[in-house]
């Protein structure tokens, strides 16, 4: 069993940054790949990006390119996203993930409960 608790949102205003932290409980947080996507109102969960066990293989969705970066520390078992250049876009709840599967993963077994991101024009 793996839980998942994210941390980092709020409201920022577009072109800023913010980091998200996402803490696993238990000891197989390095067992699993590791991976954040955001619901905004009205739309479907989306995959932002995701990150292999080591962090040594990263993806990321074509509207985060160049913006957003993945990293982990599995000594803290923590997942961290950075976003910078935010846009109103990309106001959204965002949930960190972990999977149990190979890279890439087919599914994610695990959810945290979601930190809003806010982006105002």
């Amino acid at each position: 069993q793996v839980q998942l608790v994210e941390s980092g949102g709020g409201l920022v205003q577009a072109g800023a940054s913010l980091r998200l932290s996402c803490v696993a409980s238990g000891r197989t947080f390095s067992s699993c790949v590791m991976g954040w996507f955001r619901q905004a109102p009205g739309k479907e969960r989306e995959f932002v990006t995701a990150i292999s066990r080591r962090g040594g293989i990263t993806r990321y969705a074509d509207s985060v390119k160049g913006r957003f970066t993945v990293s982990r520390d599995n000594a803290k078992n923590t997942v961290y996203l950075q976003m910078n250049s935010l846009k109103p876009e990309d106001t959204a709840v965002y949930y960190c993930a972990a999977s149990w599967g190979d890279w890439p993963p087919p599914q994610y077994d695990y959810w945290g409960q979601g930190t809003q991101v806010t982006v105002s024009s």
